[in-house]
């Protein structure tokens, strides 16, 4: 069995991180942009696209910086997707650094789909 690889993918987004938080750490802003529904029961995100449902529990979580997450359903305990806000210290550029887990053959498939992700995200806050 193939195991997964880890890749990063950094995208500038136009927006503070304080409201970028607020898109990357609570249900309704995950919903905005990333999934169809998401629900949050105590430290398990219920994240559902076309009626399919998929859980996540969150890992670890740093205000106005990261949420880290492990989809249940995966069966390498060391997997995680993880968005995090990045601001460049000389620039002040604010950026989103999405580090996921995928099969070798899928890591640019997957890359594709997180950028028109975030690219949705950025329409939704005026930020393209």
């Amino acid at each position: 069995m193939q195991t997964k690889e880890k890749y990063q993918l950094e995208v500038t987004v136009n927006a503070s991180p304080q409201l970028l938080y607020q898109y990357i750490s609570t249900p309704a802003g995950l919903a905005s942009w990333y999934a169809d529904d998401v629900r949050a029961n105590e430290e398990i995100y219920t994240f559902v696209w076309n009626g399919v449902e998929e859980a996540a529990q969150i890992l670890r979580k740093k205000l106005d910086d990261h949420i880290r997450f492990h989809w249940e359903d995966d069966n390498e305990a060391s997997t995680y997707f993880e968005i995090k806000i990045n601001v460049n210290d000389m620039t002040q550029e604010v950026s989103l650094i999405i580090t996921d887990f995928a099969l070798p053959n899928e890591i640019e498939e997957a890359k594709q789909l997180w950028e028109l992700q975030i690219n949705d995200l950025k329409a939704k806050i005026g930020a393209s």
